[in-house]
């Protein structure tokens, strides 16, 4: 088998991830002799490589779309269990999802941010921890964490810099007051991030949204906000609201539904 399609393949890896794009990655396993001939299906649909043949490069094509929907990272199946009744039901494929790592980007270092960036970190998500305030950006408040800390000399060009193009990265504005939120949003809501909360009230929250408005933001923009931020568990102490916040972060990353899974307290 000629491995050249395959070299490009995996070539072309970086270049996604780069930019932010997700796709997945299928290796034929077992057909035929096209055995390891690998495709890569980009979340357009758009596919560098081949598994062999049209009509099968076709058949894992259709499948690529239902992979990336699901919340699995990985996937041997045969061809019958995609599509039983072809002729590519012996096939075994691999799939594998292609994605950046995850990325959580946090306004304001207060005790929910701090406590947001740790357990971000231990949940395997790549933290930048921004504020104004240098005695909020020392390192010995997180012991053992691999946590980038950004002192902000200005909050607009510091949420800018640490998000990017937003391809791959949640937005935690969880600052002090209603300027700093406010400065914050306005960097944030421009970089459309996959994800992008604002702690406080619902007035609190209300009324920098609506100065978002004023400011020009549109309505799409606006109804992507999640705010209040997190999720409903009750949560009193800092700690407890940021595993709220970033449990949202995760549900919506992996399209989860935020209710609870024993059937007994189903709702």
């Amino acid at each position: 088998m000629n491995d050249k399609p395959a070299q490009a393949v995996l070539k072309s890896i970086p270049q996604l991830l780069d930019a932010g794009t997700m796709a997945v990655l299928i290796t034929l396993l077992e057909y035929q002799d096209s055995v390891g001939a690998k495709l890569l299906v980009d979340e357009q649909g758009q596919s560098i490589g081949t598994l062999g043949g049209a009509a099968l490069d076709a058949f894992a094509r259709e499948h690529a779309s239902n992979f990336l929907k699901s919340r699995d990272d990985i996937r041997a199946v045969r061809g019958e269990d995609l599509a039983p009744q072809t002729e590519f039901d012996t096939a075994l494929f691999l799939f594998e999802r292609i994605q950046a790592e995850a990325r959580l980007v946090i306004c304001g270092a207060g005790h929910v941010g701090a406590a947001l960036a740790t357990f971000a970190g231990i949940s395997g998500f790549r933290v930048t921890l921004i504020d104004d305030r240098q005695e909020f950006l020392q390192a010995e408040r997180f012991a053992n964490q691999a946590i980038e800390l950004m002192l902000a000399t200005d909050w607009t060009e510091a949420v800018k810099r640490a998000i990017g193009n937003g391809k791959g990265v949640a937005v935690a504005v969880v600052t002090r007051g209603h300027n700093e939120d406010e400065q914050c949003m306005r960097a944030a809501i421009k970089t459309d991030p996959d994800y992008l909360g604002l702690i406080g009230s619902k007035r609190r929250t209300s009324i920098v949204i609506n100065r978002l408005k004023e400011a020009g933001a549109t309505e799409e923009q606006v109804k992507r906000i999640h705010a209040p931020i997190g999720l409903d568990i009750g949560a009193v102490t800092p700690e407890e609201v940021a595993l709220a916040i970033l449990a949202e972060i995760i549900c919506v990353r992996r399209g989860g539904t935020g209710g609870f899974m024993s059937v007994t307290r189903r709702r």
